[in-house]
């Protein structure tokens, strides 16, 4: 069988590592579209925290405790940067994390685009996931908020690095949304997918960023392979990150069901033909088939049977 997964960064990663297991076991090829609107340009250096936190997770490089990053990373580039006064200095780039940006940086200027340069440092960390970036055009999201009684927008990553996401956001806008477009990789990952998967990701700045691209949502619902989305939230509360602060601003209620809703039943012009929801949780929508079961994601094994119930779930 043939996986495709639309994932986010730290949630995503985790997700994928049962998804890998799974696929180990049963014989299926997964293919991951990962969200780059998190992308931004420090120092000089093209960094994608999806990306990277997917690739260093699933090669056993991630720093667990952090759950981003390098494992064994040190800081000495960033301390030399503060010894300089230069800015930002709310965002640090780690030793290890830098040879990553910098071989992907000079790809870049050299005319590779970033589904290659995404390939090319696969191969050192041997994912067992093929890894796809959603469009290879810079697309990145910035935040609007008020700063000083001023009306402003800010990069995501200033909005959740810097501020903590503690400014109102009013507002979430994919800047060069309007020039971005699906790779042909992604199209083919959907189009030849048995099954696609949304990861328990943030539905509004990872998997809605992905669908926002211009003609993947088409793409996606295109064909009759079916659709099956796992619950970010549990208990009315995101398992981690700050998905409960991002719904609201898209009038959606924080609950497996709220974002459920958002995604839409396929039936009903959405998307899902299957949710999964923690125990406990409750989802009642036409057209769409809901189980309820354990989302903790507290090992692989448990992560590879939520996978196992979503396939159970599309019917597969």
């Amino acid at each position: 069988m043939r996986i495709t997964v639309l994932a986010g960064g730290i949630g995503g990663a985790r997700f994928l590592r049962g998804v890998r297991k799974l696929a180990q076991t049963d014989g299926h090829v997964v293919t991951a579209i990962i969200n780059t609107g998190d992308d931004v340009t420090m120092h000089g250096l093209r960094i994608c925290p999806d990306l990277d936190s997917v690739m260093y997770t699933l090669g056993e490089a991630i720093d667990t405790e952090r759950g981003w990053g390098r494992a064994g990373e040190t800081w000495r580039i960033k301390e030399q940067l503060a010894e300089y006064g230069v800015e930002p200095s709310w965002f640090g780039l780690g030793d290890l994390d830098t040879g990553t940006h910098l071989v992907r940086t000079q790809m870049l200027a050299a005319g590779y685009s970033m589904t290659d340069v995404t390939a090319a440092l696969c191969t050192r960390w041997q994912p067992g996931v093929t890894l796809l970036p959603m469009t290879d055009e810079r697309c990145e999201t910035h935040v609007v908020v008020e700063i000083d009684g001023q009306r402003r927008a800010i990069h995501f990553q200033e909005w959740w690095v810097r501020y903590r996401a503690s400014l109102p956001a009013s507002a979430f806008v994919q800047v060069g949304l309007e020039d971005a477009k699906p790779t042909d990789a992604v199209l083919t990952a959907l189009d030849e997918a048995d099954l696609v998967l949304l990861a328990p990701s943030n539905p509004v700045v990872s998997i809605n960023t992905i669908l926002s691209v211009p003609g993947l949502r088409d793409a996606l619902r295109k064909g009759d392979r079916p659709i099956v989305g796992l619950s970010p939230i549990v208990g009315g509360a995101p398992v981690r990150g700050m998905a409960d602060v991002c719904l609201p601003v898209l009038g959606v209620e924080t609950s497996a069901e709220g974002v459920a809703r958002f995604y839409g039943a396929r039936g009903d012009g959405g998307l899902l033909d299957g949710w999964l929801v923690h125990d406990g949780d409750y989802a009642d929508i036409a057209g769409m088939t809901v189980l309820a079961r354990d989302l903790m994601m507290s090992s692989d094994d448990v992560t590879a049977g939520m996978v196992a119930d979503a396939i159970a779930v599309a019917g597969l």
